[in-house]
């Protein structure tokens, strides 16, 4: 049997239909592409946080429990008392562990589309039916009355809201969040990643003991390194999702990290004003930009449509790339983003780049 019936007779069919998740090579490109704070850590803190490291005896597994972190989540993160808490390797391993403990092979995953690519990837990954429901075409916001009746139809175990929604930037209605929270006869998961960016949050919601668990991470607040997320619901949820949770799944750096950065949230806190400030104005410069229309955003990133019959966004995209700038091109991966692209907030100077070299492709594209 050669190679290639080798694989067809092993690998299921729903994955052979996959496609892996991709990231491409920034090189030296101005990094524009992945929602990442910009800003580095202060000398003096990356002193002590070296000191902490030293300490560390990588010879020795790391405390299964991570004890110390949870303690520093509960206490800098607002998470309440009276709920349980999952830590995960960033927020993917997280949607695994809910999808790989849920009942049933005919276990329904429903979210909007278009947003996180990863619940539709592990979803159908794990042999799940994954239900997407479009997102109104005029301004990413749910389709309400269609999403109310695909619950109905479809009885799903897991519904994942991105709040805000990622790539779209948007906060969904907070009403609308809470009949689905009422409708839903499974999970409702909030994936609040892009929390430090928002005032909004169902953190401290009041059907939160019921079908409600909200899931957050690091990366975003400037620790994309460490992949660390987290998951806050009624005890009785987490203690079922740690039967499925690997053992030491949160390595020992990670651990001392995390919990020395989350002592150290004055910083982080400084840097993410700097970027709500700075999101404001580079949406202002992208308004002003004719055959650009960028989306209100409450992220840490604002999608864009280039609008016109000789604009290409895919052309604008290796443009950019060649001009030392790097953003997600979305055009392609559903109808609802043809001609979108997704530019990260960057520091001021790196936003400058970015503003500067789309100007140039625009006016030249349009020449």
């Amino acid at each position: 049997m050669g190679i290639n019936r080798r694989v067809e007779s092993l690998i299921r069919p729903e994955i052979q239909a996959l496609s892996a998740y991709k990231t491409v090579d920034p090189g030296k490109c101005i990094k524009l592409d992945a929602m990442e704070n910009p800003y580095s850590w202060p000398e003096s803190m990356i002193d002590k946080w070296l000191e902490k490291v030293r300490s560390v005896e990588v010879n020795r597994y790391p405390d299964p429990a991570a004890v110390a972190l949870k303690k520093a989540l509960y206490t800098y993160q607002d998470i309440p008392e009276s709920k349980g808490l999952l830590l995960g390797n960033g927020s993917d391993e997280i949607i695994q562990i809910i999808l790989m403990a849920i009942a049933g092979p005919d276990a329904v995953v429903l979210a909007p589309e278009p947003t996180f690519v990863m619940y539709r990837q592990i979803a159908v990954s794990l042999g799940l039916k994954f239900q997407g429901v479009p997102l109104n075409p005029s301004d990413f916001s749910l389709d309400f009355k269609a999403i109310c009746e695909s619950i109905e139809a479809e009885q799903p175990a897991v519904v994942f809201l991105a709040y805000p929604n990622n790539p779209t930037g948007n906060l969904f209605d907070e009403a609308e969040i809470k009949e689905i929270l009422r409708l839903a006869p499974g999970l409702v998961v909030l994936d609040e990643a892009y929390a430090p960016f928002t005032d909004a949050s169902f953190m401290n919601c009041a059907r939160f003991d019921e079908n409600l668990l909200v899931m957050r991470t690091v990366s975003k607040l400037g620790l994309a390194g460490l992949r660390l997320g987290y998951l806050v619901g009624d005890e009785r949820w987490i203690e079922q999702f740690e039967k499925v949770r690997l053992p030491y799944n949160i390595n020992t750096l990670t651990q001392l990290s995390a919990e020395f950065a989350l002592e150290n949230r004055v910083v982080f806190d400084e840097q993410t004003a700097k970027i709500r400030q700075d999101r404001v104005e580079l949406f202002a410069e992208l308004e002003r930009i004719k055959g650009v229309k960028p989306m209100p955003s409450e992220a840490n990133f604002i999608l864009f449509r280039v609008e016109g019959q000789l604009v290409d966004s895919s052309a604008i995209h290796s443009e950019l790339k060649k001009m030392g700038v790097l953003v997600k091109n979305l055009h392609g991966a559903m109808p609802l983003l043809d001609r979108c692209l997704r530019v990260t907030v960057g520091s001021p100077e790196e936003n400058e780049a970015f503003i500067s070299a789309l100007k140039k492709i625009l006016d030249k594209s349009i020449q």
